[in-house]
């Protein structure tokens, strides 16, 4: 073993009781981070989960009408103009134009992973003497399923889509008395109308949008609706969630379309989101600042109390170089021991929670990734915080003059 390895372990046998207090906080510090890094990374990902299972990472929209001037105001007498009368445009359900050209444009995009065209508009849907003001979601199974994972919030039925088909929400299903199988008669503002058989109930797990929302075959929509071969939206799901409003500025760009991304729809949800990350690197800061004047504060009095043995070990000819790598090992060895415990303390916490923090159905309140890397990384973070906090009590104890030390 080199000798600056056996003075530093002989230096921290001596100081025994330090040494485990400061590696028991350093160990508290490391298990602090990887619970709490797994705990909010874990929680960040089940709210972001929850929300693009839902929706897609990018919607495709025809570009608004823009409002334009009635006529102009003149002052009394014939004056000079004053002001102009803007009417707001109606926006009107329009297909976007061109929409297979634009759709084979962006699946192009290598960022892009999967492109789903809809036809979407607000129907009204009767059954009997009851009647429901519905939206109408017209969508190409094939596609559309891997956006949103449909088939698994079905409660009753199957999500199957033919011409002829509709799926609905469960809440609808109670208001209007119908189960799978029933027909129910779906009539547009436009005129339209069609009957349609329940095939599939689901649950979305908002009553709202149990109450609201329908699903019909893409066909049967863009009849019902009056979007004859067009339709009203196209939805997009990315590789990079976070990239998906840099996406969508360079889709607009490049195609004049209004395109949506889900960071914008979500904009408080995603500033909450981003505050989570904020807070999870504040705490990781501070704890490593602690983990660091704790070592460097033992190091510091280790420094004085061994001043005599460094005086007596220059004066036997060892130079200042090794004394400043024996006290930069005490701190590595003391930052990669309490690292290795703490990291362990923070698996088990880990495994504790998932087995018995759970819903009262029994499921895990979220799921929790546990990553190798985030141990690494505790790990490669505490060791080098220990070489740096030794830093400057090993530059002190390397400036000893070796002849007032021993005096000393």
């Amino acid at each position: 073993m080199p000798f600056e390895w056996i003075v530093a372990l002989r230096f921290l046998r001596e100081g025994r009781m330090q040494t485990l207090f400061i590696v028991a906080g350093i160990a508290i510090g490391v298990a602090v981070i990887v619970f709490m890094s797994a705990l909010l990374a874990g929680l960040q990902s089940n709210f972001i989960r929850r929300v693009l299972t839902a929706q897609a990472h990018i919607q495709l929209l025809p570009p608004k009408e823009v409002a334009r001037p009635l006529g102009p105001v003149r002052a009394a007498g014939g004056g000079p103009l004053e002001d102009a009368i803007v009417q707001a445009p109606l926006q009107r359900l329009k297909s976007i134009d061109q929409w297979q050209t634009l759709a084979a444009q962006v699946r192009a995009m290598p960022e892009v992973v999967v492109v789903s065209p809809i036809a979407s508009g607000s129907a009204l849907v009767i059954r009997g003497e009851a009647s429901r003001a519905i939206s109408v979601i017209g969508v190409d199974p094939a596609l559309y399923f891997r956006i949103v994972a449909l088939p698994e919030k079905m409660v009753r039925g199957t999500a199957r889509l033919t011409p002829s088909d509709i799926l609905i929400g469960t809440d609808l299903a109670s208001d209007l008395g119908v189960a799978v199988g029933d027909k129910l008669r779906v009539s547009a503002a436009g005129g339209g109308g069609q009957t349609l058989t329940v095939t599939g109930l689901f649950d979305l797990g908002s009553k709202p949008a149990n109450q609201r929302t329908t699903y019909v075959g893409l066909r049967t929509a863009q009849s019902l609706l009056g979007l004859v071969g067009g339709v009203s939206a196209i939805d997009v799901t990315v590789k990079d969630i976070y990239a998906a409003e840099a996406i969508a500025r360079r889709i607009t760009a490049a195609n004049g379309v209004q395109a949506d991304s889900w960071i914008a729809t979500n904009a408080q949800f995603f500033t909450a989101v981003q505050a989570q990350k904020t807070s999870n690197t504040t705490i990781r800061f501070f704890v490593a600042l602690s983990v660091a004047f704790g070592i460097a504060s033992v190091l510091v009095v280790s420094v004085v109390q061994k001043s005599r043995e460094i005086g007596i070990l220059r004066a036997m000819g060892i130079s200042r170089g090794q004394v400043l790598r024996v006290f930069l090992l005490q701190g590595g060895v003391l930052g990669l021991t309490g690292s290795v415990g703490g990291s362990s303390i923070g698996l088990v916490v880990l495994l504790l929670w998932q087995r018995y923090a759970l819903n009262p159905d029994g499921t895990p309140l979220f799921p929790l990734v546990i990553e190798p890397g985030l141990f690494v990384a505790s790990l490669l973070l505490a060791t080098l915080t220990g070489l740096v906090a030794a830093f400057a009590p090993a530059l002190r104890a390397a400036r000893l003059d070796p002849v007032v030390a021993i005096r000393g």
